[in-house]
């Protein structure tokens, strides 16, 4: 892939996140439709829905021929194509139904599978993370790099837990209690988008978490390894976006991260709510 053309689905890219964030920023604090997805604290806002057309009419009208993975709209175009946007028009929506300040819009691109391409929008902070394949990684158009913490015990992680940690026993609570343990903080910041662009510009030095779609992903991906991170499978193998988790650290704490993640043993089902 030419570098021409990745800078062309990078601006696209851009064009696309930062009219998905005007519309965000349009409802902010006004919503009047907020509904359930079907698991508590999944839930949907006009904002969402208005943001995601957005976004699709800009890369449609630049890229008909592409293949589309939305979180709202789910999947549309030629499956044949080797280009796939993933696509979240509001990630970090109950955030944002509570006007709780930390969401994003996430634009990704993945070339034969592999994500390339990648633009994370902070509406409220007015912050924009872009990096494409070979074009390193920028905050405001400003090089960014990860962290350069080399112990556990220096570093401040986060991490999420899924939409269905309730209904099983494997739900990253006992994960989020051992790293507590071992670390100067673990945060919870509710958007997987923005958590992997502040492990990119080393605001956080480490992240892992379960029960994620692509479109959570594909874009903060690009963001760490462009900028000079690791991403990875937790035990250290290529990351499947398919498997729904995934690590991503500064590199210089992947290893311990890995042997850490090993040892944690599951939460007691018995210690979970009825």
């Amino acid at each position: 892939m030419s570098v021409q053309s990745l800078s062309t689905y990078l601006d696209v890219a851009t064009e696309a996140a930062l009219a998905g964030g005007a519309v965000v920023m349009s409802y902010y604090g006004k919503l009047q439709d907020i509904r359930s997805k079907g698991r508590p604290g999944d839930v949907v806002t006009e904002a969402d829905q208005a943001s995601e057309a957005v976004v699709l009419d800009i890369i449609q009208r630049h890229f008909p021929d592409h293949c589309i993975l939305a979180e709202e709209s789910g999947e549309r175009g030629d499956r044949q194509s080797p280009y796939l946007w993933a696509i979240d028009p509001l990630d970090g929506t109950t955030n944002y139904a509570h006007s709780y300040p930390n969401f994003s819009v996430s634009i990704g691109l993945l070339i034969d599978g592999v994500p390339q391409v990648g633009v994370v929008f902070d509406p409220h902070r007015q912050e924009l993370f872009r990096a494409a394949k070979g074009l390193g990684a920028t905050l405001n158009r400003k090089a960014i790099a990860p962290s350069a913490t080399t112990q556990l015990s220096d570093s401040l992680l986060v991490t999420g837990f899924a939409y269905d940690r309730r209904e099983t026993p494997d739900n990253n609570y006992a994960e989020f209690c051992y790293f507590t343990h071992l670390t100067q903080g673990v945060r919870r910041g509710g958007s997987a988008a923005l958590d992997l662009a502040y492990v990119a510009c080393g605001r956080l030095d480490g992240y892992w978490e379960r029960g994620l779609s692509p479109w959570d992903i594909t874009a903060g991906i690009v963001l760490v390894e462009e900028a000079g991170g690791k991403v990875t499978a937790y035990d250290g193998s290529p990351q499947d976006l398919g498997s729904g988790r995934l690590l991503a650290t500064n590199s210089h704490l992947h290893p311990e991260m890995i042997t850490q993640l090993a040892r944690v043993s599951p939460y007691p089902e018995k210690m979970l709510p009825l």
